[in-house]
């Protein structure tokens, strides 16, 4: 997906004060990078607002989500390992744009898109916390253990809310059907039993009152 020309090119372009250490430096210039995270908007329709949601809101909600429902992990989860990979995951999309879940011919590069943001991002920081954050970003991408799972179950489970209590959101993109929203969303239930019966429930419920349509039928405002 292509940046948005407003969008500063680096955050490097901010001057830092002379006297800054070099190593605090880096890390400001870190975090002033992530701040174009702001400018980065999905799909997904805001519950308050007659606006789309951007990825730093999307990265908030996923880490309360982390927080208050943990506890339905099948497997033990480590809270703030998976906290962590939930502010880090979508920090590449400042560089490689969303992929919209629904549009596999958008998303079909994204994997290597976002291996070469993730190697221009996290060299800006010092090179030992580049490896720890960027193993962090590794293990989500790999799915390699509860916390990641868990982590990804979040990131899916999230926007569906929104879509649901939207009565419908990007469920109404032309071409999604009923069978496509578990398709994409059975990841939850790798996870948490729990959280993915709860959101088939909501699949099921959105189909029944034609909010996202079953094939061959429109979707019902």
């Amino acid at each position: 997906m292509p940046r948005d020309d407003r969008t500063p090119a680096f955050a490097g372009s901010v001057e830092q004060p002379g006297s800054t250490p070099e190593r605090l430096r880096r890390r400001i210039e870190f975090v002033i990078e992530a701040d174009q995270l702001k400018n980065v908007f999905r799909r997904s329709p805001l519950l308050a607002a007659d606006r789309r949601e951007n990825d730093a809101e999307h990265s908030r909600h996923l880490a309360l989500m982390v927080l208050v429902l943990a506890e339905y992990a099948d497997r033990p989860v480590d809270p703030l390992k998976a906290l962590a990979m939930v502010v880090l995951h979508d920090l590449v999309e400042i560089h490689a744009g969303d992929a919209f879940l629904y549009d596999a011919a958008a998303a079909a590069d994204q994997p290597q898109r976002e291996r070469a943001a993730a190697d221009r991002l996290f060299a800006v920081l010092p090179d030992d916390q580049r490896d720890r954050l960027r193993a962090v970003w590794d293990e989500f991408e790999a799915q390699a253990g509860p916390e990641a799972r868990f982590a990804k179950a979040m990131d899916r489970l999230q926007p569906l809310l929104l879509d649901y209590g939207n009565r419908g959101g990007t469920w109404r993109t032309p071409g999604v059907t009923e069978a496509d929203v578990p398709a994409r969303k059975s990841v939850i239930g790798e996870s948490s039993t729990a959280l993915w019966e709860y959101a088939e429930t909501l699949i099921r419920t959105g189909a029944d009152n034609g909010w996202v349509p079953r094939a061959g039928t429109p979707a019902r405002s």
